[in-house]
């Protein structure tokens, strides 16, 4: 039994880098298909497909991670839980984390639904940081 599934989420995806791995493939729940499509519209996966189970099961979620062409090296470099189940990190509109002043994106869950660090700032919200990617 897995405890923190977004973590899981994660090192599934880091383990697949570190050993070159083209797809990996993820217990699918709602959550974390939001935050795979997330990862697809950014540019950090190349392709990703939901896989229903027949019977009323959340089924898989397959990813197909992305490489540098000409070094080999994956576009992810980080990525790291940001609350946990523990110490759960709610941060308001004005204190959400800028990822590498920018460059990178935290994963937040909202009223709204989850979404990126950027938009929430836009519709002026806050909510639990999940995660960062960079």
């Amino acid at each position: 039994m897995v405890l923190d599934p977004i973590a899981d989420f994660l090192t599934r995806i880091r383990n697949a880098q570190a050993a070159n791995h083209r797809i990996v493939e993820i217990p699918a729940s709602n959550l974390k298909k939001r935050i795979t499509e997330i990862l697809y519209e950014h540019g950090y996966v190349l392709k990703y497909k939901f896989e229903d189970e027949g019977n009323g099961g959340q089924g898989t979620i397959k990813i197909a991670l992305k490489y540098d062409n000409a070094t080999k090296t994956p576009v992810i470099k980080n990525l790291s839980r940001y609350s946990t189940p523990g110490l759960r990190q709610y941060k308001g509109k004005s204190e959400l984390p800028k990822v590498l002043s920018g460059l990178g994106i935290a994963i937040v869950s909202t009223s709204q639904g989850v979404m990126t660090d950027k938009q929430a700032r836009l519709k002026g919200i806050g909510g639990e940081v999940l995660c960062e990617i960079f």
